[in-house]
């Protein structure tokens, strides 16, 4: 269920609102396009900017929309424990497929900390799946690989989206967590090596853009035609580098402006890009002749 390409989705703004037309032709269109599965309000959905009221509104928005065609995975990630199950409680009442909770920031918990932290959502989900989101560069904490095969047995833990760029882990993963754990590459530069070692798809900022090209490259590994998903990974390696020359998603929501499909607001702390990437972005555009 939770596999290929699936897209981690901006949050489109307009006045500094939720821009719910905007927000829906999303969905429409990458569903439309082949996209495998959406998430909403994680990183590149600035969920760190949204007051709850709006991360519940997206979650919403984002699963009436889908209607059931594609598997919706709601961030519910916190450093706070409690209100990460809060947020977790609303995904599921809502109706999301699954939760991706991110490792705990800034607060720093001990492997122990960490496991107690799962181990409370667990606890308290009565049946929807949680995947863990793995990411040191944000968090910097990491989920050691014997700590990924204690939580992977913790009834609700059904998968990792793994962005630490070691490709070594999916075999490790694979030896000592529960059979039919999902390994979703959370770093679209490395996608092609994730998958041919074992992974099963990709939670990725690339697909905001080019969902189609992202949906046939995961279906060429699913047909194992590697020479087709290397051609179609070349094409998209410049956009996979270039959509964090700076912090994202402002690089995506500018070449989404510029295709009309949203407004390019970004929300504080985060700013617009400089005149020197909005450049070297349009060229990237240009070449790829996205419209």
């Amino acid at each position: 269920m939770f596999k290929g390409s699936i897209v981690a989705l901006v949050t489109p703004f307009k006045g500094n609102e939720i821009d719910e037309f905007a927000l829906r032709n999303l969905v429409d269109w990458h569903i439309s396009e082949g996209t495998d599965g959406i998430v909403p309000v994680g990183t590149t959905g600035e969920s760190p900017t949204l007051n709850h009221d709006e991360h519940e509104r997206v979650v919403e928005i984002v699963i009436d929309q889908s209607n059931k065609r594609v598997p919706i995975i709601a961030g519910t990630g916190s450093n706070s424990t409690a209100e990460a199950i809060n947020l977790l409680k609303h995904a599921e009442s809502a109706g999301a497929d699954a939760a991706l909770v991110v490792t705990p920031y800034y607060n720093k918990p001990t492997p122990e900390g960490l496991y107690a932290h799962y181990e409370a959502l667990d606890s308290a989900s009565s049946s929807i799946p949680i995947i863990i989101y793995n990411i040191p560069s944000r968090s910097v904490i990491d989920i050691n690989i014997d700590l990924m095969g204690r939580l992977s047995h913790l009834q609700s833990i059904v998968g990792v989206k793994d962005a630490t760029s070691d490709i070594s882990r999916i075999k490790q993963h694979n030896e000592l967590c529960e059979n039919g754990f999902i390994q979703l590459s959370g770093e679209d530069e490395t996608i092609y090596e994730y998958m041919i070692n074992g992974g099963q798809g990709c939670i990725s900022v690339t697909a905001n853009i080019l969902p189609k090209v992202c949906s046939d490259m995961h279906k060429a590994f699913s047909n194992n035609d590697l020479e087709e998903a290397k051609k179609l990974n070349n094409i998209l390696m410049p956009l996979h580098k270039a959509l964090f020359i700076e912090t994202s998603p402002s690089p995506v929501k500018y070449i989404l402006s510029k295709m009309g499909l949203i407004d390019y607001e970004i929300r504080l702390p985060l700013v617009k890009i400089t005149q020197e990437t909005k450049s070297m972005l349009d060229e990237i555009i240009s070449n790829l002749e996205i419209k």
